[in-house]
C-alpha cells in the first residue's frame, strides 16, 4: 500500500466533506447548545450542571453518528453507483488504498467535528461558570472518536455490498445494538432457552461492544475505569476497526464493475 496515494484519497474526502456538510453541523450544535443553556434552568434547578455536561457530549456523539452513518455508507457506494470508481481504479491505486484512504479522510472530518464542537461546548461551560473534570472529559471525547472511527469502518463495509439507504439503516441499527450488547447477552441468559442463549452469545461476540468506548456518564462525574481497562478497550476499538476495514477490502476486491 502506497501511503502517498492513500493520503491523497484521504485529503480529497476530507476537503469534500468538510466543505459540504460539517460546517452546518457545527453551527447547528452551537445554536442547539446555547438554546439548551437558556431553557434548562427553567426545568432542572438542582441538576442543571450535570445535565448540561451530559447533554453536550451526547450531542457531539449524535452529530458524529449522523455524519458517520450518512456520509460513511456512501463513500464507496456512490463511487460504484456513479461508475467513477472505474476511473479511480484505472489509475495506479489499489483497492486497499482506496478503502483505507476513504476511512482516514472521514476520520479526519470526525476528528475536526469533535475538536471544534468540544471547544464550543467546554468554552460555553466555562463562561456559564459550570465546573467540569477536564481530564476525564478529554478522555471521554478521545474514546468517542475511537467509537466513531469504528462505526465509520462498519459504515464503509456495509456500503461496499449494499445500497446507501440500507447501509445507513444497518449502521444505525448496529450502533444501537452495539450499545445494548451486554443487555442482549443478559436477556438470553435470563430466558433459560439454550437456543436463544446461543444466539445472544453469538451476537455478543460479533457485535461491536460500543458501551466499552462510551465514557460520557463516568466522565461527567470525574470517574473513569482504571488505566489498564482503558488501554484494553482502546485496543479493542482499534482492532475491531481494522477487522471491519479488512472485511470491506475483501468484499470490494471481489466486486466486478
Amino acid at each position: 500500500m502506497n501511503l502517498t496515494r492513500t493520503k491523497a484519497i484521504a485529503a480529497n474526502v476530507f476537503s469534500e466533506v468538510i466543505r459540504d456538510r460539517v460546517l452546518y453541523f457545527i453551527v447547528l450544535f452551537a445554536l442547539f447548545f446555547v438554546g439548551a443553556m437558556q431553557l434548562l434552568p427553567e426545568y432542572a434547578v438542582l441538576t442543571e450542571d450535570k445535565i448540561l455536561l451530559d447533554l453536550g457530549i451526547a450531542a457531539i456523539g449524535i452529530l458524529g453518528l449522523i455524519v458517520t452513518a450518512f456520509v460513511g455508507t456512501g463513500l464507496v457506494n456512490k463511487e460504484i453507483e456513479n461508475r467513477t470508481v472505474l476511473l479511480l481504479l484505472a489509475k495506479p491505486i489499489s483497492r486497499t488504498e482506496f478503502i483505507v484512504g476513504k476511512h482516514l479522510g472521514l476520520c479526519g472530518v470526525i476528528a475536526v467535528l469533535i475538536a471544534v464542537t468540544s471547544a464550543i461546548y467546554l468554552g460555553l461551560m466555562s463562561l456559564q461558570g459550570v465546573a467540569y473534570p477536564l481530564g476525564s472529559m478529554i478522555v471521554a471525547l478521545l474514546f468517542l472518536f475511537l467509537e466513531l472511527a469504528l462505526l465509520t469502518a462498519v459504515a464503509i463495509a456495509l456500503g461496499v455490498f449494499t445500497s446507501s439507504l440500507l447501509a445507513t439503516l444497518l449502521t444505525f441499527g448496529l450502533y444501537v445494538m452495539g450499545h445494548l450488547s451486554g443487555e442482549i447477552l443478559k436477556a438470553g441468559e435470563l430466558s433459560k432457552s439454550p437456543a436463544l442463549q446461543t444466539i445472544t452469545h453469538g451476537l455478543y461476540l460479533i457485535l461491536p461492544n460500543l458501551s466499552s468506548l462510551d465514557l460520557k456518564n463516568q466522565a461527567v462525574y470525574g470517574i473513569l475505569p482504571d488505566g489498564l481497562t482503558l488501554l484494553f478497550n482502546a485496543i479493542y476499538g482499534i482492532f475491531y476497526t481494522i477487522v471491519m476495514l479488512a472485511i470491506a477490502n475483501f468484499i470490494f476486491a471481489r466486486r466486478q464493475f
